[in-house]
């Protein structure tokens, strides 16, 4: 089975909350994919369903396969760069503020029968 993949490196949301997104489109055809995304207010939602997009693009340019018959096979986010801002905090310190980034994975394939 050929898999179709696009990568999203170092997206500006935490994986904390872009996990969320992922949990609801993972083994789903891609047609409900991309209508749960379009109704899901989370901010990784719209994140989700450009890498989605972008996957289903690549398996129609590259394999020539029908979006109808593909289904969401990975739905995968890891940890990126976390950078470090530093703002003042009380008696002279400051005091680090994380802003983490994602890597946003997603894979179809054409299903099977």
């Amino acid at each position: 089975m050929q898999t179709y993949r696009a990568v999203a490196r170092n997206a500006r949301i935490s994986p904390r909350k872009a996990i969320l997104s992922c949990q609801l489109i993972r083994g789903k055809r891609v047609e409900d994919a991309i209508n749960i995304l379009g109704f899901e207010l989370r901010r990784g939602s719209a994140m989700m369903k450009k890498v989605l997009d972008s996957a289903v693009a690549n398996a129609t340019a590259v394999g020539g396969v029908d979006p109808m018959d593909l289904i969401v096979t990975e739905a995968r986010v890891d940890k990126g760069i976390t950078m470090k801002r530093w703002r003042p905090a009380s008696r002279g310190r400051s005091a680090a503020r994380m802003k983490r980034c994602s890597h946003i994975t997603i894979a179809v394939a054409k299903k099977e029968g």
